[in-house]
């Protein structure tokens, strides 16, 4: 059964070339559709976190000032995900502080990232949003816990994955919805999709 890991950021800001580093990782480990395994830590950066970033993320900076260092817990998550392939929602945002926060503990990022952002608007034209929260009702996924803490957004990024692997599977009769397929659709237009999709399958 193929293995993808899941995975959040909460951070102090948009973009670690300005600056902002990771508060909080969380990844969760799927064999196929089935979570099997979770990581999770909050991290001390150095870095002072916002006012309005506490209020957004409910993480403070008494919380981070007796968390692991930022290279302690990323060396431990790279070990963790191993060569197992990425997902997150709007994954070039957490692509970037993955490379970054990586790059400062001294180890590489070499994974590819799907991202269910880009996949949804692909598969669910008729959603109201498909910002998480919203595809996550619109779906009735279930709920772990706080919005925008690392592993609450991580477990309902997965069960979105879980669903729109099942969705292409069941709209293309496909036993198997593998991640270089997720990775084709994502950059594939809307209509170009049946295409993309009859490609991966004669290709496999």
């Amino acid at each position: 059964m193929p293995r993808t890991a899941v995975i959040d950021f909460e951070t102090t800001g948009l973009s670690p070339t300005q600056g902002d580093r990771a508060t909080e990782v969380a990844i969760v480990l799927m064999e196929g559709d089935r979570v099997v395994d979770r990581f999770q830590s909050l991290m001390n950066a150095g870095v002072r976190i916002p006012p309005f970033i506490e209020a957004y993320t409910g993480i403070s900076n008494a919380m981070v000032a007796g968390a692991p260092r930022a290279e302690a817990v990323m060396a431990e998550a790279a070990r963790f995900v191993g060569d197992t392939p990425l997902v997150a929602h709007n994954a070039s945002f957490d692509r970037r502080f993955w490379q970054s926060e990586l790059a400062r503990a001294g180890c590489q990022a070499r994974q590819p990232f799907a991202c269910t952002l880009l996949l949804s608007r692909r598969l669910y034209p008729q959603a109201p949003s498909h910002k998480l929260g919203s595809l996550a009702a619109f779906h009735a996924l279930p709920s772990s816990g706080r919005a925008h803490r690392a592993l609450a957004d991580a477990e309902v990024a997965a069960a979105l994955l879980a669903q729109i692997r099942h969705d292409l599977r069941r709209q293309y009769g496909m036993a198997e919805c593998r991640h270089e397929l997720l990775v084709q659709v994502q950059g594939a237009p809307r209509k170009s999709l049946p295409a993309v999709v009859e490609r991966y399958r004669q290709a496999g």
